[in-house]
């Protein structure tokens, strides 16, 4: 049941919204209300979260994913459209009742941490419960349970400065889980951390997922991230929703050329599950095992294939029992039962198709006979690229010897082009700061 919905929200700034809403729906771009002087941030968004479920925003600066999120917690309020959780329209709220609905039910982990430099761990990961009026032993006992949930036991004495960047994101998360809210509001809560300590905060929200089952709205530009973490996913470009669905539905079924290049790098073995990949085993029924008899029935099927695997298996740990014979791998469901078989020219093939705007899982498979027509062809480019390297080895034995100087001069340096990151501004509630304090601050100074 969808605990979180969002139907047609538009967010416009600048003079007559309102206007800029309607020209909008009547087919104006985006382009052209800039050239007046108004930013539409989101245009006609609509989607719902499930309870328990990690829904992930992902697109690139500008598209509008953070403003969006802002939008559902009221932080914004939007130019049109609603806003429903557990059934109540937010847009409707007094401010009052909003602040309420904010306190009590919906929590926020910002990018930049947010933390007070003049609180210490423990009365910043209690500061939602202060401001809900919990009394201080309450509030006390409740951040320090969530700060252990969130791997920071020992730390609660601390200052916000000792603290690593990613010590101070999990005192955020901490601080969002302290309240037990209903819904998780994440803005690109992991983007300014180290890569490795990135994946371990990855981990720490699946593994508290787990047991907390929250319903978690999560931002962020990374790709790989949003492949990791959501259970689906919403692809956004220039304001617009432009694909919702699993990752397994957007790697294989892309819905126009823009998410087919957002995804053409992603290491799919990664993301894939056998699943998601697998053909009927009807397909198998007729074929030969290795030890020469028929495969007729799915126990001769079961019996006769090198492995056995469940549906949820990532496809990067197929390609060994994918090897050890001719005949496909099973794969089964929770019960058991057979559910379908990967072959190894499927295997291949959905690893070298790159996903093709409004593909299927079938159209990427392609046939045994094409598989097998390329792995011919390499064997032929490889046979060439062997004789070719035999002749130039030949050729370089007969030529004169290079002098060190000429060596030199043919040498090359590599040089290693750094990439930077692209973060977006991040907002900030009333009396919090952002990023990491240069010192300490002492109340009353």
């Amino acid at each position: 049941m969808a605990r979180l919905q969002a139907e047609h929200v538009y967010k416009v700034f600048g003079r007559r919204p309102e206007d800029a809403v309607r020209r909008l729906e009547d087919g104006a771009s985006r382009e052209e209300l800039r050239a007046d002087g108004t930013t539409a941030a989101v245009i006609d968004a609509s989607f719902s979260v499930d309870e328990g479920q990690i829904f992930v925003v992902m697109g690139l600066s500008g598209s509008g994913k953070s403003t969006l999120l802002r939008t559902l917690n009221g932080l914004l309020e939007p130019t049109a459209g609603s806003v429903r959780f557990d059934g109540q329209d937010l847009t409707s709220l007094s401010d009052r009742e909003l602040r309420k609905v904010r306190s009590e039910k919906i929590s926020m982990v910002f990018q930049h941490f947010a933390l007070f430099p003049h609180r210490s761990v423990l009365e910043n990961a209690a500061y939602g419960l202060e401001v809900q009026g919990v009394p201080r032993a309450e509030r006390e006992k409740r951040a320090t349970e969530a700060l252990h949930l969130a791997g920071l036991e020992g730390w609660e004495k601390s200052w916000p400065d000792e603290l690593s960047g990613g010590m101070q994101q999990r005192v955020g998360l901490a601080r969002a889980l302290a309240t037990d809210a209903d819904l998780l509001l994440m803005d690109e809560s992991f983007s300014a951390l180290d890569p490795l300590i990135r994946r371990d905060m990855q981990d720490q929200l699946l593994e508290l997922q787990k047991t907390l089952k929250k319903t978690i709205v999560f931002i962020t530009h990374d790709l790989n991230e949003a492949m990791r973490l959501g259970d689906r996913i919403a692809v956004m470009r220039d304001g617009r929703i432009v694909q919702i669905g699993s990752a397994e539905d957007i790697l294989l079924r892309p819905a126009n050329d823009y998410v087919a290049s957002f995804i053409q790098d992603v290491d799919r073995s990664r993301v894939l599950t056998a699943g998601a990949i697998m053909v009927d085993a009807d397909e198998v029924l007729g074929r030969t095992a290795d030890h020469g008899e028929t495969i007729r029935t799915a126990e001769d099927f079961l019996a006769a294939a090198p492995a056995t695997v469940p549906l949820d298996t990532p496809v990067a740990e197929l390609f060994g029992p994918c090897s050890l014979g001719t005949v496909p791998v099973a794969v089964v469901d929770a019960e058991g039962a057979l559910a379908g078989a990967v072959p190894v020219q499927r295997l291949l093939s959905v690893l070298g198709e790159g996903g093709q705007p409004g593909g299927t899982a079938g159209q990427a498979g392609g046939t045994a006979g094409q598989a097998d027509a390329v792995k011919t062809e390499t064997v032929k480019t490889k046979t060439a690229k062997t004789k070719a390297a035999d002749t130039r080895a030949a050729e370089a034995e007969a030529a004169p010897t290079e002098t060190a100087d000429k060596k030199a001069d043919a040498g090359g340096r590599q040089t290693a082009a750094d990439g930077t990151a692209d973060v977006q501004p991040d907002g900030k509630p009333d009396g919090m700061t952002g990023g990491k304090p240069e010192g300490k601050v002492i109340a009353g100074a």
